[in-house]
Parts: structure tokens; C-alpha cells; sequence
């Protein structure tokens, strides 16, 4: 009987995981949001802002497609960062700047549910040859999931 309750209780905390979680990309996190594609963007950029992060850009890819005729979701890009998380990363592997700045992505899917998302910084080591990074990668991913965090509660 205990058995079967651990295992009850891990199929919920999996299937809350799923419920949470889109269908990602590979090597991105993907989490729904509470807010609008804006509000959820312009919520990270104040946390980043907060946490003394650079801002780089914020690109608007519906205004985008509207300057050519064409209709896209509500979908925004913010690109952020700092020397202090993203030279550490560069240092076990220099390509890993293709992957920086950081980047954030909010955007509405056809059911009108909004997401965010973010490079999963363990993937970026893996791509980038670089595992013996993997203490830096989790340093990034906890900044990056607090971050979310704030965005999109």
C-alpha cells in the first residue's frame, strides 16, 4: 500500500510538471504565464532590471509581421545580460556566445494560453562541449528561473 501511494503521488507531481509545462524546444524551458505576452515581458525586464541586468532589446514580433501584412500571436523578445553570468560560460567555451546575450520569449498560443520561455543554460553547455561548466549553468538557471518567476506569477 505505500508503495502504491509514493507512486500515486509521483504520477501527480509529474502530471502537474506537464500541466505547467508546454511541449519545449529542444533545450528550452517552457512555463505558462498568468499575464500577457506584454505584461509578462515587461514584468522580466523590471525584474532583470532589478537584479542589475543590461537590457539589450525588446523586439516586438506581431509588430513585425504587422509591417509586412501579416498576423503573428502576440510574441516578444527580450535580450539581456551581464559580463558577470555570461564570461564564466565563455570561458569553458567561447562559442557559447552565439547563445549570449540571454534571451527571453513570451509569447500566446492558438489556445490564447500565454508562455515563457528561456535557453535552458545546462543545454547550452552540452552544445557548446563545455560540462565541466555545469556549476556556472546552474547558477544561470536559478537567476533565469527566478526571474521567470516574477514574470509570469
Amino acid at each position: 500500500m505505500k508503495n502504491y501511494m509514493k507512486l500515486s503521488n509521483g504520477i501527480a507531481v509529474v502530471t502537474m510538471l506537464f500541466t505547467s509545462m508546454s511541449h519545449a524546444a529542444d533545450g528550452m524551458v517552457e512555463i505558462k504565464s498568468a499575464h500577457s505576452v506584454k505584461d509578462t515581458i515587461t514584468r522580466f525586464e523590471s525584474a532583470a532590471r532589478e537584479r542589475g541586468l543590461t537590457i539589450f532589446a525588446r523586439i516586438d514580433h506581431a509588430a513585425g509581421a504587422q509591417k509586412i501584412g501579416k498576423t503573428l500571436r502576440p510574441t516578444e523578445l527580450l535580450i539581456f545580460g551581464n559580463p558577470q553570468g555570461g564570461t564564466p560560460l565563455m570561458e569553458c567555451a567561447q562559442t557559447a556566445g552565439i547563445d549570449l546575450p540571454l534571451k527571453a520569449l513570451a509569447w500566446e498560443d492558438a489556445a490564447g494560453q500565454v508562455w515563457l520561455g528561456y535557453n535552458d543554460p545546462q543545454y547550452l553547455t552540452h552544445r557548446h562541449g563545455a560540462k565541466e561548466c555545469g556549476p556556472v549553468a546552474g547558477n544561470l538557471r536559478k537567476a533565469l528561473d527566478g526571474l521567470a518567476g516574477a514574470a509570469s506569477k
